[in-house]
């Protein structure tokens, strides 16, 4: 057995998307700061309703899926294929953009905390072109594993726990995604399976916790080196962490904006879809 320790440390940094919804991104802060299959994850959190009421209106994205994960709050997700989505408490929104999707995030709320996460998460370049599809996954749906004093949710891929296979809310897919929300209980201990050849890190966002002796860092994607297994310490006053991870694509990553493509000629390509109402066709 060989544990994963900390190779890199990639602060978010405050910044806005949207119309103006104030967030935390780590990865794809800039198109360097990337982990293969995965191109941007961002925090956001606030009950200032100035943080977060304007959403995201009616915008396009081709070549990727994303990975919504609301804690706590109400937002609506409608797009050009006539899905509508309420997105609460504990629930998740998976979309698969594919060769085009135009949709739009709206809070359904004006007042109260807002909280929760979005993912980024690159398709193959035979996959980007497939049809866009939606996925509106309830908080029931979603596996919860306890483990001693400790929480694991399964929100994407399969984890072997106390000889016991089990299996997130999504599973499958060329990259094999994994995406954990764990709630550590103080002091405790908890190693997880995490098969090498997976790029992986873990995102700490609530109290304290460690990988293998060293402290994470609060709101920054802590990156794993190579291993088959994750040891994770949680503080004295517990934890709450994602651990995500998945198997690299290896592919030219070209992006414009909400397009992600593997080559310049497939952007303007997309730009040009864009342009002439084809970007959905």
């Amino acid at each position: 057995m060989t544990n994963r320790t900390i190779r890199q440390i990639i602060p978010a940094i405050e910044t806005s998307d949207g119309a103006g919804v104030r967030i935390k991104r780590s990865l794809g802060q800039s198109q360097a700061v990337r982990m293969d299959p995965f191109l941007m994850l961002d925090e956001f959190g606030s009950d200032q309703a100035a943080d977060y009421i304007a959403g995201f209106p009616a915008h396009p994205h081709r070549g990727f899926e994303t990975v919504t994960y609301m804690i706590e709050g109400h937002m609506l997700h409608e797009d050009h294929l006539g899905n509508r989505g309420n997105l609460q408490n504990g629930g998740v929104q998976w979309m698969t953009a594919g060769r085009g999707i135009i949709h739009s995030e709206m809070p359904q709320q004006d007042e109260g905390l807002m909280r929760g996460f979005q993912l980024w998460l690159n398709l193959p370049a035979a996959e980007k072109m497939k049809t866009a599809g939606y996925r509106d996954i309830q908080p029931e749906d979603i596996p919860r594993v306890n483990v001693a004093d400790s929480v694991v949710k399964l929100i994407a891929g399969s984890l072997e726990l106390g000889g016991h296979q089990y299996h997130g809310a999504v599973t499958g897919g060329s990259t094999e995604p994994l995406y954990l929300d764990i709630q550590l209980a103080a002091g405790s201990e908890l190693t997880l399976p995490l098969a090498d050849g997976r790029n992986a890190l873990v995102y700490l966002y609530e109290g304290e916790a460690a990988v293998a002796g060293s402290d994470l860092r609060i709101s920054a994607a802590s990156v794993l080196g190579d291993g088959d297994h994750l040891s994770l310490q949680g503080g004295p006053e517990g934890a709450r962490l994602l651990v995500i991870a998945g198997k690299p694509i290896g592919e030219p990553i070209v992006q414009y904006g909400p397009f992600v493509m593997t080559s310049r000629e497939e952007i303007e390509q997309a730009l040009q879809d864009y342009r002439d109402g084809r970007l959905t066709a």
